[in-house]
């Protein structure tokens, strides 16, 4: 689908590396600019998965010898993603404006937790510390707990590397109109908060409140994860009255009186804790093959590996283990077709080829 757009990855670690993925999964030609010597982090592997579908060299970004290979490779790409920290790569006269001055229709990325301005803009943090002051960590676990995401998903990925990717793609398709190159500023903190609208939009017409656990979405039996007798968990949410029924039905609750009154938050703790007991009579199997093939809007909380073998995932080949690594297929997929990953490039592996091309070599 990015077939000839070509984008400069400033190696860094998360989000960035993660939205480069994407772009390279749908088609575009990454070349990953890595740092002589090793990975950013120590135990990183030599052949990491976010690299698949790029090609890699490494510079040394302080190097005179090779910023004359970096000052070509970005008067030739579409757009640059960087993770710095505010003001470092204009400290190394790579900044927005030098970029910019090689070439004016370069789509400059700019990935960060905090933004580019701001007075946390130059202050440390991760994932957890963006959707936390965004706001959008507040629902996250039950009442009496403290609020806890799966890592990475929510602010790395969801507030970070996907709203980077939607604004490097707006910014290339306004550049091939105007020729202008823009500077994207694809903070957590914004997209965290941004992905908050849709509960924001339940909290105006009364669904959400500010207390945890006494929301449509978060105080409910009906949508909660339950443990079972084996370990396992079982997911349920059931918003919908048709759905609730179906489930009611398949638990045998449908002439209970605590379950009758869905809606009603008076009954939602006792619901809770008989179906707390319920599920916990049985293990995960028993429940999933309770509600297959049902609308009952409930299904089994799966680890990496048993989702790759969940007959659903399977037959749409969602999870791939290429070379024995397990890891998920590109996404979104186009006209039904399913593409397998390609193996992540040794570190330097393209060197040669790039410098080639570029007439360096």
């Amino acid at each position: 689908m990015l077939d000839g757009i070509r984008i400069i990855e400033i190696e860094g670690i998360g989000p960035g590396p993660f939205a480069a993925m994407m772009l390279a999964d749908l088609g575009a030609d990454v070349i990953c600019v890595q740092r002589p010597g090793g990975p950013p982090l120590p135990g990183m592997p030599a052949r990491n998965l976010l690299d698949r579908g790029k090609r890699t060299i490494a510079l040394d970004l302080k190097s005179d010898a090779d910023r004359p290979v970096l000052q070509a490779l970005i008067n030739r790409a579409d757009g640059l993603i960087e993770g710095m920290r505010p003001g470092v790569m204009e400290r190394l006269g790579l900044g927005p404006a030098e970029c910019h001055a090689l070439n004016p229709a370069l789509v400059y990325g700019r990935m960060t937790g905090w933004g580019q301005d701001g007075p946390r803009a130059t202050q440390a943090g991760h994932d957890l510390n963006y959707i936390g002051l965004s706001g959008a960590l507040w629902y996250a676990s039950p009442p009496g707990q403290p609020p806890m995401t799966p890592p990475t998903l929510v602010g790395d990925i969801g507030g970070g590397s996907l709203y980077l990717v939607a604004g490097m793609l707006a910014g290339i398709i306004n550049a091939g109109r105007t020729g202008k190159g823009s500077v994207v500023d694809a903070a957590i903190v914004d997209g965290s908060a941004h992905m908050m609208a849709l509960i924001m939009s339940m909290w105006a017409g009364g669904g959400f409140q500010a207390q945890r656990g006494a929301s449509l979405l978060d105080g409910p039996h009906w949508t909660r994860s339950y443990a079972c007798a084996d370990g396992g968990f079982f997911s349920v949410q059931a918003l919908e009255p048709k759905f609730y029924a179906q489930f009611l039905d398949l638990m045998g609750l449908s002439d209970d009186p605590v379950f009758v009154r869905q809606h009603d938050p008076r009954d939602w703790p006792g619901a809770t804790a008989r179906l707390t007991a319920l599920f916990a009579s049985q293990p995960r199997d028993h429940w999933t093959t309770l509600f297959a093939g049902s609308d009952a809007c409930a299904a089994p909380i799966l680890s990496p590996d048993e989702a790759a073998n969940d007959p659903h995932l399977a037959a749409r080949g969602t999870w791939v283990s290429p070379d024995g690594v397990l890891q998920p297929s590109a996404a979104p997929r186009f006209d039904g077709r399913v593409v397998d990953p390609p193996q992540p490039p040794r570190r330097d592996q393209h060197r040669d080829e790039i410098l080639k091309s570029l007439g360096l070599a």
